[in-house]
């Protein structure tokens, strides 16, 4: 849902945006959504690949942990642990996406392969957890590389406009992590370090009675399939208008019979 949102701003907005740009950032976004709980070794996520993720996941827990126990307030929660940490912020949203850009900027189109391996793995164990449980490993190795594959058939845009997407890609996918996180019981500290009310650890959340516990009877049955159908809605009128769902009888987002001129168009 957030890609959508993001292309269709970008769109109105007259940046250029070909399908091949909006496939790729499609699969960043969708990967990227899963990577701040990486500081759960106890997340789905953290066994992407097996005892290999797991360690990662360990190692960014204890960060995230020093990272919390080192700039807390005295009107923090005096916990201990690293989940919904540092990686649930802001700056790491900002910082994920500045080291794709460096990363690819630098290394070009080379750079996406191993990029594009690792959030398609992550998108696929998230998103298809039912099916790829903690073990299966190869599963989600083989559906990664299928993914990669087809998405590097997709890349024809120059390394400058490659870098941006990328970034904004990788950046909007934490950001949509986080902002999932804060409507939950346990809201999500997403403005660290800037103090609210004496915390540097403030969780933005909803008010109380609005919250939704995780995985809970709201969320799995209410919220989800609504942001679901607003997802598809949002990637249809996204690709609409850079040319690809051409097929459908009218434009998705102003409802007219007349389809509205495509991009680059």
């Amino acid at each position: 849902m957030m890609w959508g949102g993001v292309s269709i701003v970008a769109i109105a907005n007259n940046l250029p945006m070909t399908p091949q740009t909006w496939v790729v950032g499609a699969a960043l976004c969708s990967g990227a959504a899963l990577l701040p709980d990486l500081d759960h070794p106890e997340a789905t996520v953290a066994h992407t690949f097996g005892k290999l993720t797991w360690l990662l996941s360990k190692g960014v827990h204890w960060l995230s942990h020093v990272v919390y126990r080192g700039t807390r307030l005295r009107s923090d929660a005096n916990r201990h642990g690293g989940h919904r940490g540092v990686t649930h912020t802001l700056l790491f949203a900002a910082a994920a996406g500045a080291g794709t850009y460096a990363v690819v900027e630098w290394a070009h189109k080379i750079a996406l392969l191993p990029l594009l391996f690792l959030f398609c793995a992550l998108a696929v164990r998230g998103l298809l957890h039912e099916w790829t449980p903690k073990g299966h490993v190869l599963g989600v190795t083989v559906l990664s590389l299928g993914l990669t594959v087809l998405c590097w058939h997709w890349i024809d845009v120059g390394p400058a406009e490659q870098a941006m997407w990328c970034a904004v890609a990788v950046a909007a996918g934490c950001l949509a992590h986080c902002l999932g996180d804060a409507i939950t019981e346990q809201g999500c500290p997403i403005f660290w370090p800037i103090p609210f009310n004496g915390k540097t650890w403030y969780p933005v959340a909803l008010p109380k009675p609005m919250r939704m516990r995780t995985g809970g009877r709201v969320e799995l049955g209410m919220v989800l399939p609504v942001l679901t159908v607003l997802g598809v809605w949002l990637s249809l009128a996204s690709l609409q208008r850079t040319g690809v769902a051409t097929w459908v009888p009218f434009d998705l987002l102003t409802l007219h019979q007349t389809p509205a001129v495509v991009a680059g168009h």
